[in-house]
């Protein structure tokens, strides 16, 4: 797969066949949580390829920041459907998990069956320092062409302190941030400039998606009844399958209780995996005795290090638990169907949110009132993006990092002591990579894996 996509005019047209060429290299190259995934469709999608434009891109990530589930993939889903309908949300949505499925349930499998996987930590530790330097290059990308005005520049500030400092839910912020785009944008427009006003000035098309408007392409995104009733019959008929093969199958109950439990941890993963994990954590460990909390706490691990959504580290959990309650079924069979079923009953419900309300999200681009409002909106998602690039960079260069509340506080404490040079120098010469070279992203993942794998993996640094 080719590091350099088109660059220059925007395509005229991309085929389905193309477009799942470069879902597929997205999904490859998701890692980094939601701030390195946001960083690679940005660079991937609105700088490289010219799909969509700066606006659309915010508008839609700005929704779908409001949503429960991981925004990233539910940000590709988006994208995907606006492109190629149904088909492509699909394809979007399922190839943007994909590679992170086939990960972890590979390493599930070594972890149950094997118990270490200490190769693997090295090739991902190298991983890390690279998409560490990919989410720094990013982020300021992004900020630069977002913050047109200080107010929205206040703004993003203003967001990054409140779930930096003091841990206020994602969704709380995105709110405040979008009444303050309605109520102040009215009274002093120009603070809140809107990057999708170049369209609705007659200027040339900036993106595919501009170019597909002007031929009339784009019907499918209007708000239709008929269509949103459609999505929520199929959506809830897909969602309830695991649950009527757990019980038509007579299989373990263990099927039915994941079934159930992701189910609801599903709508409430708002704001983050982080902020659902410890009651999920809470629940698999204690409550249902699925695995321990060792276990939990490695399987997180696999998760951040591998790619696709950090919730991901649910299909780690469906798996240990049915592997170890497989009923009349092989433990590794058992350990695959409950991997599986987790995977699915998490993800169908992000399915349904774009396909149901993408359409009524795309409406509201043409009220200047709403308009300003997902402006303000898209300030806080970079002051969101810079509170995510920042935790992962202090867990990258530092193995402990303490958390320490003063009243309302909260401050992330790194142990000095625990630096880890290596990671250091790694995501430096990953840094100048980026920044100075024209290496492509998987020339620059490809070789920090290397050398991850040899320093840290073989040799033991």
């Amino acid at each position: 797969m080719p590091d350099d996509p088109q660059s220059g005019e925007p395509p005229e047209r991309v085929s389905f066949l193309d477009a799942l060429k470069v879902w597929t290299r997205i999904g490859l190259l998701s890692f980094g949580g939601p701030a390195g995934q946001i960083a690679t469709m940005h660079r991937e999608l609105v700088e490289k390829r010219r799909w969509i434009d700066e606006g659309r891109f915010l508008h839609a990530l700005s929704y779908c920041m409001l949503l429960p589930g991981p925004e990233a993939q539910q940000l590709a889903t988006y994208i995907g459907w606006m492109l190629h309908r149904t088909r492509g949300a699909l394809a979007a949505g399922i190839l943007f998990v994909l590679p992170g499925f086939a990960a972890i349930l590979a390493l599930s499998i070594a972890y149950a069956t094997l118990g270490q996987i200490a190769l693997v930590s090295g090739l991902f530790f190298g991983l890390k320092c690279a998409v560490l330097a990919m989410v720094i290059d990013a982020a300021k990308r992004v900020g630069t062409r977002v913050l047109r005005s200080r107010t929205l520049a206040a703004t993003a500030l203003a967001a990054f302190v409140a779930i930096f400092f003091f841990d206020v839910p994602f969704p709380l912020v995105i709110f405040a941030a979008g009444m303050l785009g309605l109520g102040a944008g009215a009274r002093w427009p120009h603070a809140f400039p809107s990057g999708a006003a170049h369209a609705a000035a007659g200027e040339s098309a900036t993106s595919l998606l501009d170019r597909m408007e002007a031929r009339g392409e784009l019907a499918h995104t209007r708000p239709s009844a008929r269509r949103a009733a459609t999505v929520l019959v199929v959506g809830a008929a897909a969602w309830s399958l695991p649950f009527v093969l757990a019980v038509a199958t007579g299989a373990s109950p263990v099927f039915l209780d994941e079934a159930t439990f992701f189910s609801g941890a599903a709508l409430v993963t708002f704001g983050g995996a982080y902020a659902v994990l410890s009651y999920v954590a809470q629940r698999a460990v204690h409550d249902f005795g699925w695995l321990g909390a060792r276990e939990m706490v490695d399987g997180l691990g696999l998760a951040e290090t591998t790619p696709g959504p950090l919730i991901m580290v649910v299909e780690f959990v469906g798996f240990m638990g049915a592997y170890r309650n497989p009923g009349s079924l092989s433990p590794l069979v058992a350990g695959v169907l409950g991997a599986t079923a987790t995977v699915w009953v998490t993800f169908v419900p992000c399915f349904i949110w774009i396909l149901l309300g993408g359409p009524y999200i795309e409406s509201l681009r043409e009220n200047r009132s709403l308009s300003r409002a997902m402006t303000s909106i898209s300030a806080a998602v970079v002051g969101v993006i810079a509170n995510l690039s920042i935790w992962f960079g202090l867990n990258v260069l530092f193995t402990e990092v303490g958390e320490t509340h003063l009243g309302a506080l909260r401050l992330f404490v790194p142990e000095l002591a625990s630096l880890d040079l290596l990671a250091v120098a790694l995501s430096a010469a990953a840094i100048a990579a980026v920044t100075l070279t024209k290496l492509g992203p998987f020339r620059v993942l490809g070789a920090a894996a290397v050398i991850g794998l040899v320093l840290r993996g073989l040799v033991g640094l």
